[in-house]
């Protein structure tokens, strides 16, 4: 039996992925279909496709019986099963109203016998088209006509992204021989000349220099197309806080001997906006937060802000200004300034910071900071008297986060390397070479079942460790660190018992977390970690469950610890904490 392609997809145009698609099981109460075998796909495609029946007499069930059993004949020929045995019988021993009950033998399925996809034209010899075609349905698959209609898009979808505007099919054809069990397929696909992107022209209506929107494009005029470079300059400008609205016309009907030219048109943000908001976790309790922001102050796209927060054992107010560099959306040069006060646990410290980032995205996707600040603080360790630090600390960072999505990634990692320093010759009070390494992990196995691994470490070098400041020093404890330990509660201690920071900080932590419930997972974890003056000394363990809820602005999390180590501090804590888990 010869079905030529478009009498297939035009027929079977409902069936899809219908075999693939979960259902709750539920259908008609007056219609039972059971296939025999192990073919639940089948069952499942066969029950949605008999919808639902009710409030029929055993008389309209019996008329109904050949409907339905062409549904069914439908269904399973979808899933590769062109000779089935259907049997039927109208019951009405039940209470009740009758049901019809279908029997299916699916029989033995078609496979494809052959499969011939051609490509010919420019994209015969482009790896980006022929390497990216589905490899199913091949020789030997059982026929699945949901397969066969992907691998048919799949080509024309694959043209559209590379350029091939002019493609068609020559020959789009699936032969069936249900007497054999066997299926031929035959695709011949001409591509045509792939066409290339123009210059890009920034339309009338924003106020911006050219030279700044030039930076966004990172492509040159006359590159062959690709879809994802018109993606990517859409998401760059949408994403870079300077506009509400991004209006790419890349339209192949545009087209000049191939040419495509590129306009944009910018609908530019308010260029202020003010926000605020209330936090609360059990490291600082309740806290109010407030920032200002002016997203552009010039044609040249300068930015700046002011940020505040408020709680009871931390306060701090800082600004900004920025200036976008090239590329834009990943480089740029900030100016700073801020002021921070903080009591907790055994130390007081009050420090003004003056400084400037330079940010630069490297080619393998680190970011890098380069960056020197000054910063003066006075601070106060247990009972002693005030004393005052002034540092110029030149620092180096290095920091790279993967993920698969921004608010509830189920894989990824961040890796972050900062490095710091100071000398007495330049400006500084102290000799000191301040390193910090943090590394975090994520990796979900059958949906369900999460584990998050995190390691950090850290290090101050200095001839005097009494004149390191306490922001440069290390605590550990708390919710981000080890449960079951009070906020930075864990840290050598002076003879009045007083904690005085350490040279070393070691932490880390391995969680389990199972989703009971979408957006809903309880979670197992075990911390170690302390702040030390040798990293041989005796670390600290913590070990607890939790609950974890994906709000809409991100995971909260509740967690009951037992700190296991009662010298430490350690004992029952309830921790509370919001924020990304990478």
């Amino acid at each position: 039996m010869l079905l030529p392609g478009n009498h297939i997809i035009k027929s079977l145009k409902c069936i899809g992925f219908v075999a693939l698609v979960y259902a709750s099981g539920s259908y008609g109460s007056q219609v039972r279909v059971n296939v025999e075998g192990d073919h639940s796909e089948l069952q499942q495609n066969a029950r949605i496709f008999v919808g639902e029946v009710e409030g029929r007499t055993a008389d309209g069930l019996r008329r109904y019986a050949s409907t339905a059993i062409a549904q069914v004949e439908r269904a399973i020929r979808a899933l590769g099963y062109y000779n089935p045995v259907i049997s039927w019988e109208v019951d009405e021993s039940a209470e009740g109203l009758a049901e019809l009950i279908l029997t299916v033998e699916p029989g033995e399925p078609v496979t494809v016998r052959s499969r011939n996809v051609r490509i010919e034209g420019a994209g015969g010899d482009d790896p980006e088209f022929v390497d990216k075609i589905p490899a199913q349905p091949t020789e030997g698959d059982v026929l699945h006509h949901g397969f066969y209609n992907s691998l048919r898009q799949a080509i024309q979808n694959r043209a559209s992204l590379l350029g091939y505007f002019d493609g068609e099919f020559l020959t789009r054809r699936l032969e069936v021989d249900p007497s054999e069990n066997l299926a031929d397929i035959t695709l011949h696909y001409r591509t045509g000349e792939r066409y290339r992107l123009g210059s890009v022209t920034f339309l009338e209506g924003h106020e911006f220099e050219q030279d700044l929107l030039d930076r966004f494009v990172t492509f040159e005029p006359g590159i062959p197309f690709h879809a994802d470079e018109v993606a990517k300059l859409n998401s760059d400008l949408s994403n870079s806080g300077y506009f509400t609205g991004v209006d790419i016309d890349a339209s192949p009907n545009r087209a000049e001997d191939g040419v495509i030219p590129v306009d944009i048109g910018l609908t530019p943000r308010p260029p202020r906006s003010i926000g605020a908001g209330v936090g609360f976790s059990t490291d600082v309790g309740p806290r109010l937060r407030g920032n200002w922001r002016e997203h552009y102050t010039n044609p040249m796209g300068h930015r700046r802000g002011a940020d505040a927060e408020l709680s009871e054992l931390r306060q701090n107010i800082s600004g900004w200004y920025e200036l976008p560099l090239d590329p834009p959306m990943t480089d740029s040069l900030r100016l700073g300034m801020g002021y921070q006060r903080e009591n907790i646990e055994d130390v007081d410290s009050e420090r003004l910071t003056l400084g400037q980032q330079w940010r630069h995205q490297l080619d393998t996707g680190w970011m890098q900071v380069l960056s020197i600040r000054w910063e003066g603080e006075r601070f106060r360790i247990g009972e002693d008297e005030r004393s005052n630090s002034s540092l110029l600390l030149p620092g180096l960072s290095y920091s790279k986060l993967q993920a698969n999505s921004p608010l509830d990634p189920s894989r990824g990692y961040r890796l972050q390397l900062d490095l710091t320093g100071a000398h007495r010759a330049i400006i500084s009070d102290a000799d000191i070479l301040h390193i910090n390494v943090l590394a975090r992990g994520l990796y979900t196995l059958a949906d369900n079942h999460r584990f998050l691994t995190r390691f950090n470490f850290g290090g101050v070098a200095t001839n005097n460790f009494s004149d390191v400041p306490p922001s440069l020093r290390f605590f550990s404890g708390g919710d981000q660190s080890v449960r079951g330990y009070g906020y930075e509660t864990l840290s050598p201690r002076d003879d009045n018992n007083v904690a005085i920071g350490g040279r070393y900080q070691l932490v880390a932590g391995i969680e389990y977390q199972y989703e009971f419930v979408r957006n809903w997972r309880i979670a197992a974890f075990v911390d170690e970690g302390n702040a030390v003056d040798d990293v041989f000394d005796r670390l600290a363990t913590g070990v607890g469950m939790g609950i974890r809820w994906v709000s809409p602005v991100g995971p909260l999390r509740l967690d009951i610890a037992k700190g296991l180590d009662e010298e430490f501090g350690g004992g029952w804590r309830i921790h509370f904490s919001m924020g990304p888990e990478l």
